[in-house]
């Protein structure tokens, strides 16, 4: 049965590459991006978020099937706090009601494996409480401190976070709705090609996120994941953070993180 689901960030990378599998499998797809999308806004914007709510509802009639944001942005700025933390939150909360309306609403966030790495607390903290002024506030001053590098995973932290107390809070679980986040190593993306190609950088990614299995991944390897978790046959997995790695997670921390 052709299902509804809504995709954040698809007009490149893993978006892109997951409207192609739900649309490969008859599923019909709202797309959200800022450019060649059925809805186009910015979701670094709360107007861009509100508008992106009421396109998804209007177009859904009210009940959505799934909903899966992989809009980002990697660029060490304030920006992280609106796109990758508020992007995803407002509107996975926004769009519970149609969620909940379908029989088999289904939720999958996209987070990070920089998530596990050394973050800002005090940012953690604001972004968990919804304070999305003063985190940005926050974030501002870690660029002027010159620890930009702290904002993503912290808001990719955050992420994983939210999912796992939202999960199981009144109106998801209890209402048959999975909420789940995958967390990707490095994946060959637009957002990823200048890191790939700059050997240094490299070296870098190569250090910070080791992957013994295959190496880098194309979009499709976590886009596969995430068509799985908003399909039907997800009845019961959620609050998990799913790494989609290489492996880099179990080599980077201890056996006793499982």
């Amino acid at each position: 049965m052709s299902r509804t689901i809504a995709v954040t960030g698809s007009a490149s990378g893993i978006g892109a590459a997951l409207v192609r599998i739900l649309e490969a499998r008859g599923d019909r797809v709202i797309t959200v991006d800022r450019v060649e999308a059925d809805l186009v806004v910015d979701l670094a914007s709360a107007e861009g978020r509100v508008a992106a709510v009421a396109g998804i509802t209007e177009r859904c009639d009210g009940v959505l099937d799934g909903l899966v944001t992989c809009a980002g942005t990697s660029v060490p700025s304030p920006l992280m706090v609106e796109v990758n933390y508020a992007g995803t939150v407002e509107l996975v909360e926004g769009l519970q009601p149609a969620l909940a309306a379908s029989e088999a609403g289904r939720v999958a966030v996209v987070g990070s494996i920089s998530g596990t790495q050394p973050n800002d607390p005090e940012l953690v903290d604001l972004l968990l409480a919804g304070r999305t002024a003063a985190a940005t506030d926050r974030a501002a001053a870690l660029v002027e401190q010159g620890a930009p590098t702290r904002i993503y995973p912290s808001t990719k932290a955050a992420i994983a976070r939210w999912a796992r107390t939202t999960c199981i809070a009144p109106g998801w679980a209890d209402a048959g709705v999975p909420l789940n986040v995958i967390a990707p190593g490095v994946i060959l993306t637009p957002m990823s090609a200048g890191l790939v190609d700059d050997p240094r950088m490299r070296a870098v990614m190569d250090a910070a996120v080791p992957m013994p299995l295959n190496g880098y991944a194309e979009p499709e390897a976590p886009a596969e994941l995430l068509a799985w978790l908003v399909s039907e046959a997800n009845s019961h997995v959620t609050g998990q953070v799913i790494y989609v790695d290489g492996g880099a997670e179990a080599t980077l921390r201890p056996a006793e993180h499982y």
